[in-house]
């Protein structure tokens, strides 16, 4: 299980799209992430942390799974990362700005570039977000 992870070698998203802060547990099927929610983030509206901030949290964690094993020691990957389909989403809550997200992404399925992943995510023992993605990893030409 690898820990310590730089996200930026992962994740092509910076600042202020970036919506994870560390991962913190990772193997070839599942991840862990941690996010804190600050006040002034892009998705906060009216205290409260929206839908689409928790969606591009849960799919952040699930590229974090797909990414691994392109883009941790290759500086020049030759793989690009798409979600290809939400497959569902049940929004539970929503958190306050302010709350500390913990995403649990775990691999459901893999078929040669094509993989389908389940998240979860959470604020302390709230349960936020359940969903289902379909990430999709192409090949760079040139």
């Amino acid at each position: 299980m690898r820990k310590n992870i730089d996200l930026q070698n992962i994740l092509p998203h910076r600042e202020p799209m970036l919506m994870t802060d560390e991962v913190l547990e990772i193997n070839h099927d599942s991840a862990t992430t941690k996010f804190l929610v600050k006040p002034d983030n892009i998705f906060c509206e009216n205290g409260k942390f929206n839908e689409a901030g928790l969606i591009e949290n849960c799919a952040q964690t699930c590229s974090t799974i797909t990414g691994q094993n392109h883009f941790i020691d290759d500086e020049n990957p030759d793989v690009i990362g798409f979600i290809s389909n939400i497959k569902k989403v049940k929004i539970h809550a929503l958190p306050s700005c302010g709350a500390e997200i913990i995403c649990k992404a775990r691999l459901l399925s893999e078929f040669e570039n094509i993989c389908h992943i389940a998240c979860e995510s959470f604020a302390g023992e709230q349960l936020l977000l359940e969903a289902e993605m379909v990430m999709f990893l192409q090949k760079i030409s040139g």
